[in-house]
């Protein structure tokens, strides 16, 4: 008796029928959970002063650390040349053991890019030599990808702006460029498998839109976010360590006399200052679009209650334990997780019921 293979039902277009959009949604997810975790390493990276140790980019050779004495030798001498080890590191002295335990957290904040970089790459190009990307998604895959290549570059600028000159640390500027490139690729990879999941549920659906309400939130995170940046930059964490006043001043004693603009960007008693009482705006903000959701998507809601709540408490902590190390990194941490929360959030805010005919 003659049989016949099974057909499959088609739309007409292949791209369709092959589309994995939940596969896909699940692999970005993964990633954002790696770009979590550098965040956390970098946060170490910057705060034990690691970030100068490797002196030079090697994408390729530079993957493994020194396996011998006289290669270890040799980091050590580069590390040694840098304005940072001449101006600070070599006053209290550095043994070879204290420069290993440095250089291992840089090298492993590299290391993990690299990995993240393997880890969106070929599953991409995977998915996308199947078939599998639903129509129109190509672009926003490619332009994450290019995110994550800038982000490899931003982080070499960063590195190169402490290796010249009489610097003891990175630029502000491109330590702040380097984190919130990583928290927008983060964001864009959450809105990304979101709206694959909506592509999952409803193949005719479209990307969820940019609301004014998400846009202005985020705006205010975004603020808030760089002036941390510049305080972790600048060390500015340690101007005060009492709270909710500044060495006994609700307002700290700033000294304008190099004119308003290089005192906004760089004096660490004003940032320190705006960084903590601009927390509350965008708590406001962040409550506002968190009420907005909690019916449609009160998941979301939740995370970002949660998200900010910590992030808020470990802010203070951070400050008050004279900026203890490991409360500094949960500090950083949960930064990255409310981005993500926020993401979800401002997702759900965008996404409407379909229109129904009367």
């Amino acid at each position: 008796m003659a049989t016949t293979a099974p057909t499959v039902p088609s739309s007409g277009n292949e791209t369709e029928v092959l589309a994995r959009p939940m596969a896909l949604a699940r692999w970005l997810y993964v990633v954002a959970a790696m770009i979590v975790v550098i965040v956390m390493v970098g946060g170490i990276t910057r705060l034990t002063e690691s970030g100068l140790s490797i002196t030079q980019w090697q994408p390729v050779t530079g993957t493994l650390p020194p396996l011998s004495d006289a290669a270890w030798d040799a980091e050590f001498a580069e590390y040694r040349a840098t304005p940072e080890y001449r101006y600070e590191a070599s006053v209290g002295g550095m043994t070879l053991e204290e420069f290993k335990f440095i250089y291992f957290w840089e090298w492993f904040h590299r290391f993990l890019g690299r990995l993240i970089g393997i880890a969106y790459a070929l599953p991409l190009a995977w998915f996308w030599a199947k078939g599998a990307i639903p129509k129109g998604y190509k672009p926003r895959l490619l332009a994450l990808l290019g995110l994550g290549a800038l982000q490899g570059t931003f982080g070499w600028l960063m590195v190169r702006s402490g290796l010249s000159g009489q610097m003891t640390d990175v630029s502000h500027f491109w330590l702040s460029v380097h984190l919130l490139t990583a928290f927008f690729t983060l964001g864009g990879l959450v809105w990304t498998a979101l709206d694959l999941r909506k592509v999952d549920r409803d193949p005719d659906s479209h990307p969820a839109p940019l609301t004014a309400a998400s846009a202005l939130v985020a705006a205010v995170l975004f603020v808030q976010l760089l002036l941390g940046a510049w305080v972790a930059g600048l060390n500015a964490g340690h101007a005060a360590y009492d709270w909710p006043l500044m060495n006994g001043r609700l307002v700290p004693e700033v000294d304008w006399s190099s004119g308003f603009w290089w005192t906004l960007t760089h004096d660490p008693f004003l940032l320190h200052f705006l960084h903590r009482w601009w927390a509350w705006v965008a708590v406001a903000a962040l409550i506002w679009i968190a009420r907005r959701v909690r019916k449609s998507e009160r998941r979301a809601s939740i995370a970002v209650h949660s998200a900010f709540g910590v992030m808020v408490i470990l802010g203070i902590a951070t400050v008050m334990s004279g900026v203890s190390l490991w409360v500094a990194v949960a500090h950083q941490l949960t930064g990255a997780l409310l981005v993500a929360s926020l993401a979800w959030a401002m997702h759900a805010d965008g996404v409407r019921e379909p229109s129904v005919d009367a």
